[in-house]
């Protein structure tokens, strides 16, 4: 609230949110000087910190553009303003950062390369020309090079790069762009770049590196290129012989890789893009982003097999600029590592780990502090869905409306991992760590939860995981922690959507995915659950069914259709051998499968909807076994018509016959519509439409019975943009208000902040 005009004073301003790396200080000093106050602005370790002198009214306009004209890259969470006697200062300066207190400035994540430093690395005039690690506060690392807070270059991995006397001149000048931009360098002082052999030879350094390394790129070969957050393995994307030979070095047989195109133009040549998607392309964030992609096009099929989607990108660095620039041609870009592992940040690690992956190594000397994947982003009814937070993303908080009194650390679930911490008003998320599958993913689980605990310098008193006992994130909690608490699963997934909807108290959630632990010891998965005032209900779920084999079921597609057929038509199914997972099977395999279906050994009880769609896809004869996760899912999803069709395979809501859950979701309807419709030989897109079709309705049913206005959307099903889009228009057809995610994924890297907000509505 602005006060009245009136005589010379002294205005305290103390500035939170995202305001260190993004030009602050020099902005206010501008400011001051143009408006002709006097004082001071420091960073500090829990913002902007400013006192300025002058009359009241030209204070208030201080406090009023303040606001209005901040740097584009900041944001202001609060702004705290009060009047004190004055000082009398004779200048405005800008003062050493203070590092005392607790820790709560937000740390920006990594910034696209702007407009201006891009205009300057292609200027054959420039001293930073083709130099392919310029950067100013408006863009660049910083979440990968921040050691400590506050965020100066002291506590930077650029500490050993000594500016030379040009680069110090911008640095300190507050009317220069780079004034105090940490990363700042250039070709006399800065990084440079190597070109290795796969035994860490040097080949060739500076440009010439580059070049040859986009000579080999040329030819064939693969090169790992050391970036911000990390390596990308690369090849030529036009180029079937590359990428098949990437695949197999890289033990990744089916699942997509990701694309990085020179430019828009040649983004649209080869996709359909929507001025959404043109818009997340060109954003600060530059994240993969999943388009459709045209018939005709000279990406190589091997990139994302028997998929309408390519993942793709921009360059988002001066060094994928200039390399792309040389290349004009779209490269895979996929993650520098092996499958179920973290990336690699330093090159004498990635020489060991992508040994005989790649040929070449395109690497610097500028050290990586952090791994940070490229985030993956598609979009839903003309709005942002992240599908993977990290680059661009993490580790922007999502703010809450109450303060905890105690650190919270919420350790997450086993696959697409991340850590949450709570910091006053804010839930701290980190990057994707990825599946803790190996020894080194989970020894970057480790890194990535001290590394927080450094960043924030904070001490948990609580800690929070998943009731899975067999989830090493919930074994590393028991291990390490005496006080812990346990959330379920879906619950929080409900509690992440709703955290960032700013919900609370009573709603339904609805949260599909393909496994999570269940408080009555059987697999979850498509789960109703009613929120209270401090936790849950679970009012409905889906009718269960046995998977042979347990985890094998996962990869199987075919076991889980085989235990849903029995579910619904008894020991009759063996011998209906034109079926596809009857068919699929050889006999010794079927008899020791039915043994444990019979017996029950081995084969767990599940409710999931994302195990349902691997059993459709398996009737349906779309997907026996998979080689990624989801895959059977995901094919279920392309074979959707392009036209939509409001056919719908029947479904009925029963009564349970014990409290929880109150009502069942019963698809053995479906299975006797499923089967009749294959056996008459119904085009696959009808089939999958119509139980597409059948999943909303459900939605609907149960969403009247237990009458809440609320629903809210979440868990890796509605990753699925036609699952999602259409249960959203059904729900408002029919009067209800939905919600769904945008900056935290459906998946399960949304389960570490679930459980910290379903944590913080326990303790009211």
């Amino acid at each position: 609230m602005l006060i009245t005009v009136g005589e010379h004073t002294r205005m305290r301003v103390v500035i939170r949110g995202a305001v260190q790396g993004v030009g602050f200080r020099p902005f206010v000093y501008r400011l001051a000087n143009e408006l002709q106050l006097r004082g001071w602005v420091s960073n500090t370790s829990q913002g902007v910190f400013i006192e300025v002198e002058g009359d009241r009214e030209t204070l208030n306009n201080f406090l009023c553009r303040v606001q209005s004209e901040k740097p584009p890259r900041s944001f202001i969470q609060s702004l705290e303003h009060s009047f004190l006697d004055p000082l009398h200062y004779t200048s405005f300066q800008i003062n050493e950062s203070d590092e005392a207190g607790e820790r709560t400035t937000i740390i920006l994540p990594d910034i696209a390369t702007c407009s201006e430093c891009l205009r300057e690395v292609f200027d054959r005039a420039n001293r930073r020309y083709l130099y392919p690690f310029t950067n100013c506060t408006n863009c660049g690392p910083r979440f990968s090079i921040i050691e400590s807070l506050p965020y100066d270059r002291c506590n930077t991995s650029m500490k050993k790069f000594e500016m030379c006397p040009e680069c110090r001149r911008e640095y300190d000048d507050p009317s220069d762009r780079r004034f105090h931009a940490q990363p700042n360098a250039c070709p006399v002082c800065g990084p440079y770049l190597e070109l290795w052999d796969e035994q860490g030879t040097i080949l060739a350094t500076g440009n010439t590196a580059l070049d040859r390394a986009a000579e080999a790129l040329r030819t064939g070969r693969c090169v790992g290129v050391k970036g911000i957050g990390g390596f990308h393995l690369m090849v030529d994307a036009e180029s079937d012989d590359a990428v098949r030979r990437l695949r197999k070095r890289k033990h990744r047989e089916e699942k997509p890789f990701a694309l990085l195109f020179p430019g828009i133009e040649s983004v649209k040549e080869a996709c359909r893009v929507s001025e959404m998607e043109e818009h997340l392309l060109l954003s600060p964030e530059s994240p993969i982003v999943l388009l459709t992609h045209r018939e005709q096009t000279t990406v190589a099929p091997s990139v994302a097999p028997g998929n309408p989607y390519l993942g793709v990108m921009l360059p988002y660095s001066p060094l994928h600029h200039i390399l792309m620039r040389e290349m004009n041609a779209p490269l895979v870009a996929t993650s520098g590592n092996l499958s179920d592992e973290p990336i690699c940040i330093d090159e004498h690690e990635a020489t060991r780990r992508l040994q005989g992956v790649a040929d070449l190594f395109l690497v610097h000397n500028r050290p990586i502090v952090r791994h940070v994947d490229d985030s993956i982003v598609r979009i839903a009814l003309e709005r942002e869905l992240v599908l993977r937070r990290a680059r661009g993303y993490a580790p922007l908080p999502i703010p809450i409306r109450e303060k905890g009194d105690r650190t919270v650390v919420a350790v997450g679930a086993h696959l697409k991992n991340t850590i949450a911490m709570n910091a006053g008003k804010n839930v701290f998320i980190s990057q994707h760590i990825g599946d803790l599958e190996t020894a080194e993913s989970y020894d970057a689980f480790n890194r990535v939860i001290a590394d927080f605990q450094s960043l924030f310098q904070k001490t948990p008193d609580d800690i929070v995981c998943d009731v899975h006992p067999e989830y090493l994130s919930t074994k590393y909690a028991r291990q390490q922690y005496s006080r812990i608490h346990t959330v379920q699963h879906h619950y929080a997934h409900v509690a992440a959507c709703m955290m960032e909807n700013e919900l609370d108290g009573k709603l339904l959630g609805v949260s599909w995915d393909g496994t999570g632990y269940g408080l009555d010891g059987t697999i979850w998965g498509g789960e109703f659950l009613q929120t209270t005032e401090t936790s849950f209900e679970r009012v409905a779920a889906f009718r269960t069914f046995r998977l042979p084999g347990g985890d094998l079921a996962i990869r199987e597609p075919r076991r889980a259709a085989l235990g849903l057929l029995v579910e619904a038509f008894g020991e009759s199914v063996y011998d209906q051998s034109d079926i596809s997972p009857m068919k699929d099977f050889e006999e010794r395999e079927l008899a020791v499968i039915r043994q444990m279906l019979e017996k029950k050994i081995h084969s767990p009880l599940t409710s999931s909807v994302g195990r349902l769609f691997d059993a459709v896809a398996s009737i349906a004869g779309v997907r026996q076994i998979v080689r990624h996760e989801g895959q059977a899912a995901m094919e279920l999803e392309f074979a959707l018509p392009e036209s939509p069709i409001d056919d719908c395979y029947d479904v009925s809501i029963i009564e349970s016959p014990v409290p929880q859950p109150r009502w069942i979701v019963d698809w053995s309807p479906m299975a006797v519509q499923l089967l009749n419709d294959v056996r008459r030989k119904i085009p696959l897109p009808i089939i999958t439409s119509k139980f597409h079709n059948m999943l909303v309705e459900s939605i609907i049913q149960v969403a009247e019975r237990i009458g809440e206005n609320r629903i809210v959307l979440t868990g890796g099903c509605f990753q699925n943009k036609y699952l999602l889009e259409k249960t959203i228009c059904r729900l408002r057809e029919e009067g209800f208000t939905p919600y769904w995610h945008q900056r935290i994924p459906p998946n399960d890297g949304g389960i570490s902040s679930g459980q910290i907000f379903a944590f913080l509505r326990s303790q009211r």
